[in-house]
């Protein structure tokens, strides 16, 4: 046995990677699938996701076939429900994968990857089902890292070029937003996330968008399918001459707008994301949440606002549970538009994380 304990990957013909997640977990996963591919060229290698995050992974040219957790099982019969998952469990169980990679805790993913059968089971939660753990780093630490620290633990070390994030945006895409979006410039503002404590206020959201339309900007609005977010986002335009899409756009027509935009300005959420897969300029709203964890990544058109407080980050929903963090509450709209202009100003400069 070696010092590193690493497993023999030789014979390795088939792997599984688990990350049963949200959108932007799952699309910060995506080097972990081109460092993979890099290191087992000769591997089949699959993703196990919820149904919903798939269009974060489609179009990965490492990634075999998406395997797919559908969540709307939830809402069927105790017996179909339990249908449905042995059915999934037996299937991944027949496809005999020699590497399971579970990238998250949880259950679910736990038992994927002990029925799998695979000789070689990595996790990050210690709790007796995986072959190698790979330890949790106590300090912050960006959630890319994180994940590729599984890889580290099995003897796999990416190389700085190999750890940027991917997102394939299909023709059919970009065309459609073409055909909607005919401005040649504007700034696309995705105010909202599907955790509310993460975003500013509105009443300066509406303000900072005032603000942009007196400097001659055009400015568009995105948001999630969810009600409450497109209700933010009218809530903000309410009277504005700009352009409300919010609820409906695809994730792929998204990232299509995210291309074309001359800025993006929004909180910690998916299309901060897409825009550093995409090396589009962003101004990344953060509070409660961390910047160092979840902020961009190897993005140099990307700038971070935030409030330097003891405090952060603090992940809670609210000062104290509130609803309403100061963090955020105390950022100004000069700050936002101070950054959005010297962000132009600078290009494909270096990223510079403002506090």
């Amino acid at each position: 046995m070696g010092y590193g304990n690493y497993p023999d990957l030789q014979g390795v013909k088939r792997v599984l990677v688990i990350k049963l997640r949200h959108l932007g977990d799952v699309l910060l996963t995506t080097p972990v699938f081109s460092v993979l591919k890099k290191r087992l060229p000769n591997a089949r290698i699959d993703a196990y996701i919820y149904k919903e995050a798939a269009p974060m992974l489609e179009g990965h040219p490492a990634i075999h076939e998406i395997v797919e957790y559908d969540r709307a099982w939830k809402k069927l019969s105790l017996f179909r429900r339990l249908g449905k998952e042995a059915g999934l469990l037996w299937d991944i169980r027949r496809r005999g994968y020699d590497l399971v990679l579970n990238l998250t805790e949880g259950d679910r993913g736990a038992m994927a990857a002990r029925v799998s059968g695979a000789k070689v089971r990595a996790g990050v939660d210690p709790r007796g089902v995986y072959t190698h753990v790979a330890k949790s780093c106590p300090s912050l630490r960006h959630t890319v890292e994180r994940q590729l620290d599984l890889l580290r633990r099995i003897g796999l070390f990416p190389e700085e070029e190999e750890r940027e994030l991917f997102w394939a945006i299909p023709e059919q895409a970009r065309e459609r937003m073409r055909q909607r979006m005919p401005w040649e410039s504007f700034v696309l503002i995705h105010p909202s996330s599907r955790w509310r404590y993460k975003c500013w206020p509105e009443e300066k959201m509406r303000s900072l968008t005032e603000r942009l339309l007196e400097q001659g900007k055009r400015v568009v609005f995105s948001s999630g399918p969810d009600p409450i977010e497109q209700e933010m986002v009218a809530k903000i335009a309410e009277g504005l001459d700009v352009c409300n899409l919010a609820g409906k756009l695809t994730l792929k027509e998204l990232g299509a707008l995210i291309e074309r935009a001359e800025a993006l300005i929004c909180v910690d959420s998916v299309p901060l994301h897409m825009a550093s897969a995409l090396k589009r300029p962003v101004v990344a709203i953060f509070g409660p949440t961390s910047d160092v964890t979840w902020g961009p990544w190897q993005n140099p058109r990307a700038r971070v606002v935030s409030e330097s407080l003891s405090c952060r980050p603090c992940y809670l929903d609210g000062c104290g549970g509130s609803k309403k963090s100061d963090c955020l509450v105390r950022l100004s709209v000069d700050r936002v538009l101070s950054e959005l202009e010297l962000l132009a100003e600078v290009g494909a400069s270096s990223l510079r994380i403002v506090h």
